[in-house]
């Protein structure tokens, strides 16, 4: 799943949020903020330790935009060269960081242990695969690329137009000055859960139990765990015993 958060200039991060939102992605934390001459960046697999170092630097720098990441992995070893975010191309002046599962051409081959936003970064987007970023065709091709992703990049390179970038912007939302990939950084709506599902207990989207759950979709709201999308945008394969998520594709094409 992962959660990426991006803040406006100006705005302190919700680190209640985003604690929680570690909790659910647990495999690797990071961050960026941009200052006036540089990019200041963190990673770490200690949760706490990361939003501290955060939460300092950006007390200390709050005039830029910044970005944070919580690593839920499915490519790539769970390391610190595999935590979000990651410079383009070896440039330390320009990072990205992404929410999702990247398309085949940038999937780790065998004995790679990188991440497939490693890989897009340091060997994929470097070769400007989609033109310029500043073009409309070209953010529309990156995000064409990316499907249901998200991406941030935030830079201090000249050949950039702006500083910071949101791609598939419209898939996350904003709150409070504050964007977010997913909602996986709310509390959950329940005191206690059953075991069992993809590591997680409740539905992330809408806080329902996953007890007993089949699939990747949460049989209350439809939302899927594999492209992040609900019903009916989502187009992931249904598995018999989804019961209230098959029951409503049922309906619709009835």
């Amino acid at each position: 799943m992962c959660l990426l958060s991006f803040l406006k200039p100006g705005i302190t991060p919700d680190l209640d949020a985003l604690a929680t939102g570690a909790e659910a992605n647990p495999h690797g934390h990071g961050y960026a903020i941009l200052t006036a001459e540089t990019i200041l960046v963190g990673h770490g697999m200690n949760a706490a330790a990361v939003l501290d170092d955060f939460a300092r630097v950006r007390e200390a720098n709050p005039d830029g935009p910044a970005l944070f990441h919580s690593r839920f992995a499915t490519h790539g070893i769970r390391n610190l060269d595999n935590c979000h975010p990651f410079a383009v191309g070896g440039d330390i002046r320009t990072v990205l960081a992404h929410n999702g599962i990247l398309p085949e051409n940038v999937a780790p081959a065998q004995g790679d242990w990188r991440s497939d936003t490693r890989i897009a970064a340091e060997d994929f987007l470097p070769q400007r695969p989609f033109g310029s970023l500043d073009s409309w065709q070209g953010r529309d091709r990156l995000e064409k690329w990316l499907g249901s992703d998200k991406l941030i990049i935030l830079t201090r390179d000249p050949a950039y137009k702006h500083p910071a970038y949101i791609f598939n912007e419209h898939l996350g939302h904003w709150h409070d000055g504050r964007w977010y990939s997913n909602h996986s950084y709310l509390a959950p709506r329940y005191a206690s859960y059953p075991p069992g599902f993809l590591e997680t207990d409740y539905c992330t989207e809408c806080g329902y139990p996953l007890d007993e759950q089949v699939g990747t979709h949460c049989h209350w709201c439809g939302f899927c765990v594999a492209c992040e999308l609900g019903y009916p945008e989502c187009e992931c394969p249904v598995v018999p015993g989804e019961s209230r998520y098959a029951d409503l594709l049922d309906l619709e094409h009835t």
